[in-house]
Parts: C-alpha cells; sequence; structure tokens
C-alpha cells in the first residue's frame, strides 16, 4: 500500500487523560496521513521521532469538535477527534480551512470500513464527563447522528494554504438532520471582482450574496435559514442542582414563555438563577396525589439516562406545586415527526425508535413501569437525542375518567388487553405501548386506530387485530411491532429486550 503522504502539517494533539484529576496537555506534532495510517512525529532539531499511529481501518469515526463555550489553551483553535477503538484522538487544527481538509479526507479514507460509528459526541470529554451530554461514562454511546460522508468533493491540497489562496465557505446544517454542507464562494476573473455559489446568481460582495441566499435556494440544496449561534448553557446533567439538594428554591426560577399543557397542568420555558434553561412543570392542584408523588419524585431524581428526560428538582412548599425538568428544545416528539414528514429516512426512524428503548430499558432495570408511553410523552433536544419523559406519572392521577376505558382520556390505542380489561400495568404493558410507538414512528405521527373509537378498539384488539404494516417499516421491522403485540408479550425491556436488541442490531 502507498505510503506517499495524502496530508502532512503540524497541528496541535492533546493527551489523552487517564485519570480524572489529571491535567490535559496539549503539543506540536507533525501529522502525516498516508492511504494506511494516520501517524504523528515529534520534531526534534529537524529530525523526526515517531510518537504514535493509528490505522486507518481501525477509525470509526472523524468529526469537528464543537467548542464555542470551551477555553481552548493552546494557539490552535480548531478541534477534530479521530474515535479508533476506545479512543478519542483530539487534534487542534490552526484554521477552520485547515481543519476542514483533514476532515473531509480522513472521512475519504475510512468510508469503506467495517466499523463505523452511528453516533458520536460533538464535544469534549472533559474533567469526567461528555460535555454535549453529560454522561460520565467515557465509553457512553454518543448523543448526535454522525455523517461519514461528508462533503462530496474532497479537496487535496497542501496544508497550510499559500498565501493568497485562502477561500471562504458557506456552510449550514439540514433542518431535521445532523449534516452540515458546505460551498465555497467563488470569485470571478473580472475587475471588481463579484461572488456567487451558483454561477447563474453573481453579486458584488459577500453580504448581498448571504442575504439574497437566505430568501432563495437558488442552486444550494436549501436557503439559508438561521445563523448559527453559542447555544445556552444546559443545566447540569446529574440528579438535582446539587448532589444533596432536591428541593428547590421558586424565587431562583425566572418563568419564560408557555411550552404546553397537559393532564397534570401548564409547562413553560424558565431558567435557574437566570442561568440554566429548564422546563417547569405547574401541577394543577387537584390533579395528582401530591404527597404520594413528592416521595417518588426523591427516587425519580436518581434516574439518570441519556433516553430519559432528567429531573432535576421540585418545588413544594407552595400551591401549586413545580416540577424542575431537563429542557428538549426541539419539543414533543409527535409533533416532531409530523413537522417533518417525508423529511425523515428508515434510519432516522428507527434511531429514535432505538432512543426510547434504551430509555424504557433503563426504566425496567430500575423498577419503574412507564405507564402511558405514546410519542406525546417523548421529547427531542436540540442534538436530535429522543428522551421519554412523564413516567410514572399516572400512577398519581386523581382524575377517576382517566382510568375509564370508554373515556376519552384513557390511552386504550397504546394499552394492552390486561390494562384496558384489568388495568394491569408491568413491564409487559410497557413494551405492548412502545410498539404502537414504533408505529406511530414509522407512520410519522399517524393516530393508532385513526377512524375507530375507543370502545371499537377495544373489541377489536381482543378479537386478535392489530395495526397495519406501515409503508416506511420493512416486514422486519414489522415484525418486531408485532411481538411487542402478542398476548404473551415480551418478558420485559431487559430480559428479551426483543425490541430494543431488534433495533440495535438493525441499527448496526
Amino acid at each position: 500500500m502507498s505510503l506517499t503522504p495524502i496530508l502532512e502539517e503540524t497541528l496541535i494533539k492533546r493527551s489523552q487523560q487517564k485519570k480524572r484529576t489529571s491535567p490535559l496537555n496539549y503539543k506540536e506534532r507533525v501529522f502525516v496521513l498516508t492511504k494506511s495510517k494516520l501517524t504523528y512525529y515529534e520534531l526534534r532539531a529537524e529530525k523526526r521521532f515517531r510518537k504514535g499511529s493509528v490505522d486507518l481501518q481501525r477509525i470509526r469515526c472523524v468529526e469537528i469538535v464543537k467548542s464555542s463555550t470551551t477555553i481552548i489553551p493552546c494557539q490552535n483553535k480548531y478541534p477534530f477527534q479521530v474515535v479508533h477503538d476506545s479512543i478519542m484522538l483530539y487534534i487542534f487544527a490552526p484554521s477552520n480551512e485547515s481543519r476542514s481538509v483533514w476532515v473531509q479526507n480522513l472521512k475519504e479514507e475510512i468510508r469503506n470500513n467495517v466499523q463505523i460509528a452511528a453516533k458520536f459526541h460533538p464535544q469534549f470529554w472533559q474533567e469526567g464527563e461528555w460535555l454535549c451530554c453529560g454522561q460520565v461514562d467515557k465509553l457512553a454511546p454518543g448523543c448526535e447522528g454522525y455523517n461519514l460522508f461528508g462533503d462530496s468533493k474532497i479537496s487535496r491540497k497542501p496544508l497550510p494554504p499559500v498565501p493568497g489562496d485562502e477561500s471562504s465557505t458557506v456552510s449550514f446544517c439540514l433542518d431535521g438532520a445532523a449534516t452540515v454542507r458546505h460551498y465555497q464562494i467563488k470569485e470571478t476573473n473580472g475587475s471588481p471582482k463579484q461572488f456567487y455559489l451558483a454561477e447563474k446568481y453573481i453579486f458584488n460582495s459577500i453580504p448581498e450574496l448571504i442575504e439574497y441566499h437566505k430568501h432563495n435556494a437558488a442552486g444550494l440544496v436549501s436557503r439559508l435559514r438561521h445563523p448559527v449561534g453559542d447555544q445556552t448553557r444546559e443545566a447540569p446533567k446529574t440528579a438535582g442542582f446539587s448532589y444533596d439538594k432536591w428541593e428547590i428554591n421558586p424565587s431562583e426560577l425566572t418563568f419564560m414563555k408557555e411550552l404546553g399543557s397537559g393532564q397534570f397542568g401548564v409547562v413553560r420555558l424558565g431558567k435557574w438563577r437566570a442561568q440554566h434553561k429548564v422546563a417547569i412543570k405547574t401541577i394543577r392542584q387537584g390533579a395528582m396525589s401530591e404527597d404520594d408523588f413528592i416521595e417518588e419524585a426523591k427516587i425519580m431524581m436518581n434516574l439518570s439516562h441519556r433516553n430519559l428526560v432528567q429531573l432535576y428538582g421540585v418545588c413544594t412548599q407552595q400551591k401549586p406545586i413545580y416540577l424542575v425538568t431537563e429542557f428538549m428544545e426541539l419539543g414533543c416528539l409527535l409533533n416532531y415527526l409530523r413537522q417533518r414528514r417525508g423529511t425523515l429516512g428508515s434510519q432516522d426512524l428507527l434511531g429514535i425508535c432505538h432512543d426510547v428503548s434504551q430509555g424504557m430499558q433503563h426504566l425496567e432495570q430500575n423498577g419503574f413501569i412507564h405507564r402511558d408511553l405514546a410519542a406525546r410523552n417523548c421529547l427531542v433536544n436540540s442534538s436530535l437525542v429522543v428522551k421519554v419523559s412523564d413516567f410514572g406519572m399516572t400512577r398519581y392521577v386523581l382524575d377517576d375518567q382517566y382510568w375509564s376505558s370508554s373515556g376519552a382520556k384513557f390511552p386504550v390505542k397504546w394499552s394492552a388487553p390486561e390494562v384496558f380489561n384489568f388495568c394491569k400495568y408491568s413491564s409487559k404493558s410497557d413494551v405492548w405501548s412502545f410498539g404502537v410507538l414504533m408505529w406511530e414512528v414509522f407512520t410519522e405521527g399517524k393516530m393508532p386506530f385513526e377512524h375507530n373509537q375507543n370502545h371499537e378498539v377495544v373489541m377489536m384488539v381482543t378479537q386478535g387485530h392489530r395495526l397495519y404494516r406501515p409503508q416506511k417499516a420493512a416486514p422486519h421491522i414489522y415484525s418486531v411491532m408485532k411481538t411487542c403485540w402478542m398476548e404473551v408479550t415480551a418478558e420485559s425491556f431487559t430480559a428479551s429486550l426483543t425490541l430494543g436488541a431488534g433495533v440495535a442490531s438493525e441499527l448496526g
């Protein structure tokens, strides 16, 4: 295999963090990319000493590191990551152009690798946690979809670029997908120079070009919509705002816009101590057995999983009481599916199901039964991670109509026969509901049994009728749904995980 360098440049490498308390080191290294290896050298008196090498076949992910809120203590401010085996290699480039060329060339070389990550962590592992999702396990699954292919065109010019040869790019994320597109701003040969992204649309200045493409795609895959800015700092992902505190002082909360309302009351966007974005759920008086729920909330706060909406704390010293939870920017999964109908591929839909199954498995392992699993009770964050919400809340409802099989509020269409016949809940009945949620996902937000009333659904399901196969669900995906709807259903999310294991295997 050819050892001719594809790329060669002096970059900065961050040393691997072997202990939580160990300092991070940033060292200059000469990086060389060939068809088979990524090698880095220490340069001493113009002589190279090899310090490390990575076989390209072992690389699972190459991507930029989002670092807008992170202080980078070295002169190179453009980090990217190379994930191989279970190791994260962080490399810092001197410019965005340099980083882009390295990332795209590496992606080109590994595109046929067998072990490619489905998801990755877009921010750093630092001080014992992932800054993007707050997980404290270094080997925790990624929290954002990984796009291996990146740009369709690969630039192989030597680095760094020669003076006067620099070019500008316009980059944007496609709506509803963790995909970035880059377009080079080109110049005309005449004088004065003019600028364009697509040849038919030429402008006297770059600001004019940007302003035009905000309103017209004109040769791009999408118009430019909203400029990307720093995201507001998220609340801590630990259970509660401190390890020994679960009661939050309501004076520390700022109430902002209303996000929606439900069975228990109104949900508002808010801030805790004017810094952390949170969701604040007002529990309407008389809607639930508050004393019982408050005791349960102490336990629920100890549940921490990337696919469960985190409960941070409660305000119980006044009426009504508040629940303070993680804020999920993209809102309800059901609305998310409906708003993006026609834009989500089978792998996207399968990834949603996988996220939900992982959250539900964690609930079952900790002795929790959801009792009302449905797309409306799952939320989506800005990284497109789906999380299960409102688990166990129905136990504390005081409204008798909720439990009536003929009442409008009872979720008959998501319920197992033993639930609507005997009010018997278990992890098995949650598995049934998960099958219906899969059906919602693969129909992109349709109502189950949309032409039937609840009492008709009870009779149909009892007689063995099941939901039809969605058009986007392949037969083997539909078979997972049908397994969830067996009268003697899977033992639990943990024991058999027909759903979780099946979905995971489809994701590879």
